[in-house]
């Protein structure tokens, strides 16, 4: 072969070798062009690479290794397409992003926070961003974990934090297991952090009401917090969760506040911004038939607490000066103020209000079917973690235990002291009756 032999083909200049598939390059190395069936589609693939630091022979290995990936349908799980753990995981957010996998603002950005710990690290511990995905393994994940352990014994992090990143990198293996087709999941068998010590809602912080409460709370947000009264009457009324209590619509195409039926209808969710996911947090969607005193403190807030032109304008039951949604912090700072100024001894935040509502339920007899009909709690589980026991419903609940022993006691042997043969008569109230309230 000569020198007028090359040809400009595929953006260099090439002439053919004795190789079928491999050509030679005027500036050094080869290109290697082949097609080959993959049988997971049933259409031709091109194999097309620039080789140049190749010999002849190893750029024909090269193309006939690739050829029989495409023939054998594995050509992409090649190893060498192994990405870095920021890149996969960015990729796979951005994925489940598109495919409406991660609905709400708040959900997008909680995977975004999280990742960053992942990919940058958090105060020392090391992350595994710049680390190729197929080569991390179970000992990594051990060593961060004893790293941010420390940090939840200095107080930095919650131990129920650290859980909520590990069970985001459980998802990030177990997609990348199928897709990269990775020979382990790392993340398979490593135990999330001890929370038995770490309780969320305490005898001292139970983030609830009682009834007394809720009337002082409500009488002084009335008074200093005029604006955000029906909100919290609204949602100690019900139970519903600030998020869907934001987005209430009172009027326009499709209202949430059916006045004339005296029903609200809780279909959507807000959490961050202007953006509203069409569905509650639960994916469940509730019609609430109201009683007469909840309809008249909503028209009360729409008739006095709208007052600039563009909260008039606008559809939403519970808007902002400027007419958008409010937001998630809305309630926060007139939470804490009301409770300074009724000498509250506890925190209470917005979120109490559906604990509140659990445990008023629960003292007026509310069927649990009922009461979930409202809150919108799908399990009783679910019910229970946001309710309170109070010490009057235990001691009414013993007495009523009491009550059915003395019942069953022979009166002859029964005694007021409590001895043998009898149980002793519960303070105010006659042996195996009700206790007096």
């Amino acid at each position: 072969m000569n020198e007028k032999q090359w040809k400009r083909r595929w953006k260099n200049e090439v002439r053919r070798t004795k190789l079928p598939g491999v050509w030679e390059r005027k500036e050094g190395g080869f290109l290697v062009r082949a097609r080959a069936l993959d049988p997971t589609t049933d259409k031709m693939v091109e194999v097309k690479k620039v080789l140049p630091d190749a010999t002849e022979a190893s750029a024909y290995q090269w193309l006939q290794q690739e050829l029989d990936r495409v023939r054998s349908g594995s050509r992409a799980v090649s190893p060498r397409q192994k990405p870095r753990f920021a890149d996969y995981a960015v990729s796979l957010l951005e994925k489940k992003i598109a495919k409406g996998k991660i609905n709400s603002a708040m959900g997008r950005e909680k995977w975004r926070y999280t990742l960053e710990h992942w990919i940058q690290g958090t105060k020392g511990v090391s992350g595994f961003g710049e680390m190729f995905m197929d080569l991390i393994r179970s000992e990594h994940i051990e060593q961060w974990q004893m790293g941010i352990a420390k940090l939840i014994a200095d107080g930095m992090y919650a131990p129920t934090t650290a859980n909520s990143w590990l069970n985001i990198l459980k998802v990030i293996f177990k997609s990348a297991k199928r897709e990269l087709g990775l020979a382990a999941n790392p993340v398979e068998g490593i135990e999330s952090f001890d929370t038995s010590e770490h309780a969320t809602y305490t005898e001292e912080e139970p983030n609830a009401l009682d009834a007394d409460e809720v009337q002082r709370f409500l009488n002084c947000m009335r008074d200093e917090f005029p604006q955000h009264y029906a909100m919290t009457y609204l949602g100690f009324a019900t139970g519903l969760r600030p998020s869907s209590l934001r987005p209430l619509r009172r009027k326009g195409t499709t209202p949430d506040v059916l006045w004339s039926e005296s029903a609200i209808l809780v279909r959507r969710s807000h959490t961050l911004g202007e953006e509203v996911m069409q569905k509650t947090k639960t994916g469940l969607r509730q019609r609430i038939n109201l009683p007469p005193q909840v309809l008249d403190v909503l028209r009360w807030h729409v008739e006095t607490q709208l007052q600039t032109p563009e909260q008039i304008a606008s559809d939403l039951l519970f808007p902002r000066n400027d007419g958008l949604y409010r937001s998630e912090s809305a309630l926060k700072k007139a939470f804490g103020e009301v409770g300074r100024v009724i000498g509250l001894s506890k925190k209470f935040t917005p979120r109490g209000m559906r604990r509140t509502f659990n445990d008023l339920a629960r003292a007026a007899k509310v069927e649990s079917l009922v009461t979930k009909s409202i809150s919108g709690h799908l399990t009783d589980r679910m019910k229970d973690h946001y309710s309170t026991v109070s010490p009057i419903e235990q001691r009414e609940s013993i007495s009523r235990v009491l009550g059915l022993v003395e019942r069953e006691t022979s009166p002859a042997g029964a005694s007021a002291s409590g001895a043998p043969g009898g149980a002793p008569t519960p303070p105010g109230g006659a042996p195996g009756g009700e206790p007096l309230h």
